[in-house]
Order: C-alpha cells, then sequence, then structure tokens
C-alpha cells in the first residue's frame, strides 16, 4: 500500500477531465446549433463548409442582381411602350396629311403634332433612367452577374430609341427675317405669304411673283422689277412671308445628328433648350460636337449673332412627302417591336435564371447544413451519457480518496 501516489484517484480524475470536456463541447454544440464551432471540431468539414458558404451566399445574391437585372429591363420596356404609342399616333397623322382633301394649312397643323411627338420621343429617350443610367440613348451597354463565380454573367444592350435614330426628325430649321428692299415708290410684292417652287416663288394662283438664283438673293418679277430680299441662308422650300417690309423665310439643313427639339447657335457654340452647350464651331458655320469629330450642322453661310434653330419631326407638309413618311414611320414601329421583343426575351431568361440560382442555393445549403448544423437529438444523448459519466466519474474520485485511510489501521 502507498500514499505518495494515489493511482485510483489519479485515474478517476483523467476520466473526470475527460467526461466534464467532452459535456462542455455537448452544451456548446447544443446552444449553439453547430456541430462545428472551431476548426478543431472538424477541419476538414469546416473547410468544406465555408466553401459551400461562399457559393450559397453568392447564389443568393446573384438572384438580386437578376432581379435588379429584370427592374431595368423592365423600366426600359416601359419607356418603349409609350414610343410605341406616340409612332402610332404619327402613322395615323401622316396618312391623314397624305390624303389631299387637306389643304396647305390643314397639313401645317398636322405638321405642328408631328414635332411636338418628335421631341416627346427625344425626351424620352434622353431622360428614361435607371438608377442614374441612361437606357434609351443608345449608350447602355450592361453586364449582369448572375452567377456566384467568375465570368457568370449576362451582357444585354439596348439600342437608340431617339427620334433620331427612328428615323423620324425632319431637317434643321433656321427661321430668318430680312428687310424688303423696295426701289421706287411702289411695292412690287404685297403682303403676303408666297410658296417656294424651286427658283420661283409663287403665289396662292402659281403666278411667280419673285426668282432666284441661289436660294438666297429674291429678285421681284412684277411691277418696277427692281425689289429685292437677301437672306444668308439659302431658301429651298416651304414659304416666304412678306409683311411690313421684311421678307420671312425658313432655310432647311439636312439633320443628320440633332434630335428634335430648340436650339440656339451663335458664331462659336450650339446650345440645347436648356441652354448646355453641345457643339462648338471655328467659323460659325460648321458646328461640330464636343468630342471634336461628329458634325452636328453645317450652314449655307456663317452666322455673327444668337439664333434659334428647330429640329421638327418627320415632313408631312405635302402629300408626297406624308405618303412616304408612312413607310418610314412603319420601320420605326417595328423597330421598336425588335427592340421590345428582345428586352422580353432577356427578362423571361432571367425569370428562369432566378429559378434556377434558388434551386441551387437551397441544395447547397442542405449540404452545407450536413456538414456544419448538429443533430439536436443525437447530441443531447451524447450530453446526457457525458454527464452521467461525469456524475459517475466524481463520486468514484471520492471513492478513490477514501482507499489511503487504510493505511491508517497498520499505524496502529
Amino acid at each position: 500500500m502507498i500514499i505518495n501516489h494515489n493511482i485510483s484517484a489519479l485515474n478517476t480524475y483523467r476520466q473526470l477531465s475527460i467526461n466534464n470536456t467532452a459535456t462542455a463541447k455537448n452544451l456548446e454544440k447544443l446552444s449553439s446549433g453547430l456541430r462545428i464551432n472551431r476548426a478543431g471540431d472538424d477541419a476538414a468539414g469546416l473547410a468544406i463548409s465555408e466553401k459551400m458558404r461562399g457559393q450559397i451566399r453568392g447564389l443568393n445574391m446573384a438572384v438580386k442582381n437578376a432581379q435588379d437585372g429584370i427592374s431595368l429591363i423592365q423600366t426600359a420596356e416601359g419607356a418603349l411602350n409609350e414610343t410605341h404609342a406616340i409612332l402610332q399616333r404619327m402613322r395615323e397623322l401622316a396618312v391623314q396629311a397624305a390624303n389631299d382633301t387637306n389643304t396647305a394649312s390643314d397639313r401645317a397643323e398636322l405638321q405642328k403634332e408631328i414635332d411636338q411627338l418628335a421631341e416627346e420621343l427625344s425626351r424620352i429617350g434622353n431622360t428614361t433612367e435607371f438608377n442614374t443610367q441612361k437606357l434609351l440613348n443608345g449608350t447602355f451597354q450592361g453586364t449582369f452577374h448572375i452567377g456566384a463565380n467568375e465570368q457568370q454573367n449576362l451582357k444585354i444592350s439596348i439600342g437608340d430609341m431617339r427620334g433620331l435614330a427612328l428615323g423620324v426628325t425632319g431637317n434643321v430649321k433656321l427661321e430668318e427675317t430680312v428687310n424688303y428692299n423696295k426701289v421706287g415708290s411702289a411695292t412690287d410684292i404685297a403682303d403676303g405669304v408666297y410658296f417656294v417652287d424651286g427658283t420661283d416663288l409663287k403665289d396662292a394662283d402659281g403666278n411667280v411673283v419673285a426668282t432666284t438664283a441661289d436660294g438666297k438673293t429674291w429678285t421681284a418679277k412684277i411691277g418696277e422689277g427692281d425689289d429685292t430680299f437677301v437672306f444668308t441662308q439659302a431658301i429651298d422650300s416651304g414659304t416666304i412671308r412678306i409683311s411690313g417690309g421684311k421678307a420671312t423665310g425658313v432655310a432647311e439643313f439636312t439633320n443628320t445628328a440633332l434630335q428634335a427639339g430648340s436650339y440656339t447657335i451663335d458664331s462659336t457654340t450650339l446650345k440645347d433648350s436648356n441652354g448646355n452647350v453641345i457643339g462648338t464651331s471655328t467659323d460659325g458655320q460648321t458646328y461640330k460636337a464636343l468630342d471634336g469629330t461628329t458634325i452636328l450642322l453645317t450652314l449655307d453661310a456663317a452666322i455673327t449673332a444668337a439664333t434659334n434653330i428647330t429640329v421638327g419631326g418627320i415632313d408631312i407638309s405635302s402629300q408626297s412627302s406624308a405618303d412616304a413618311a408612312i413607310t418610314v414611320i412603319q420601320n420605326a414601329i417595328e423597330k421598336v417591336s425588335a427592340e421590345r421583343s428582345k428586352l422580353g426575351a432577356y427578362q423571361n431568361r432571367l425569370e428562369h435564371t432566378i429559378n434556377n440560382l434558388g434551386t441551387s442555393a437551397e441544395n447547397l445549403q442542405a449540404a452545407e447544413s450536413r456538414i456544419r448544423d448538429v443533430d439536436m437529438a443525437k447530441e443531447m444523448m451524447e450530453f446526457t451519457k457525458n454527464s452521467i459519466l461525469a456524475q459517475a466519474a466524481t463520486a468514484m474520485l471520492a471513492q478513490a480518496n477514501q482507499v489511503p485511510q487504510g493505511v491508517l489501521q497498520l499505524l496502529r
């Protein structure tokens, strides 16, 4: 019998420590709901679980990305719905104007509505935005990230849906009023509205009242025949109005870059209706975009003072132009239809993407749960076992501590 080392007590104490540690781990798992609370619980399982968690969170964010993409598409498509409505009305007006029961003044009133509709097309295209990104001016090139990993993308672009790109804007018009220079006491041309027909200016009865060689200098053909009025820009079509010693005409220039609306030009700048500089000129005649390459407008002659110019809708001022406009507007309708169809296809695709991502995330979450989460029933069984073992070890430790007491019997 020895008293320096109580081997029974030491053994019992070691077992008690093991049971207490196991019980503590059981309590930690039961309270957290996790089988793996630290790397030591399952080193490989922790690594696999964290990789799965990254995938799960990536998939859930990809679902949100796809939903945001659908919202962007719906914003653009909703605006194009109104664009379609505007084009349908423009087509209706063109059909009406193509009928010769309308007079020139009737068509002028129809042209006013066409001009306003064209401006609205430009406004919709310039202002439709999603999260400050313009959608319909031809600049949107987007990438939707619809997966948890690199390069799992969907690229989308939206075409230019403004009036110019659709072909339903008209020419640039510059109204100019100049002095009607009389020679002698009589006025060769009475006040009124006259019609430009090539190099001739005619009254309502078709009589030639003035002629021109260049569209700028007009010379009277009746009366004394010496009266003139001189424009700086060539008047090639439309009407010239004589009133109060003044002649007013509208010069037209081919439009290749300006949306429908009102603009202001001077010898150095071209500004939009909001006063923003969109072009510059070094000679007061040719105006280039701010990129320095795209030509926005070229005039017949340089201007020296601030002048207003306008861009309206497609021309329906005559039977022939209105007849031709019907096909142009129909083509614009079909172009918008194609764009809306493309956007609808993208939306349907993204809806399927969302369903697939949701299923993948759900199944991956189930797999990760099997690795990381604790089985509460099983762990409770382990806790009960370890708790009982700890209590038993405590009782046995008390008994083991009584063993050395037998030595005292030998010492009596």
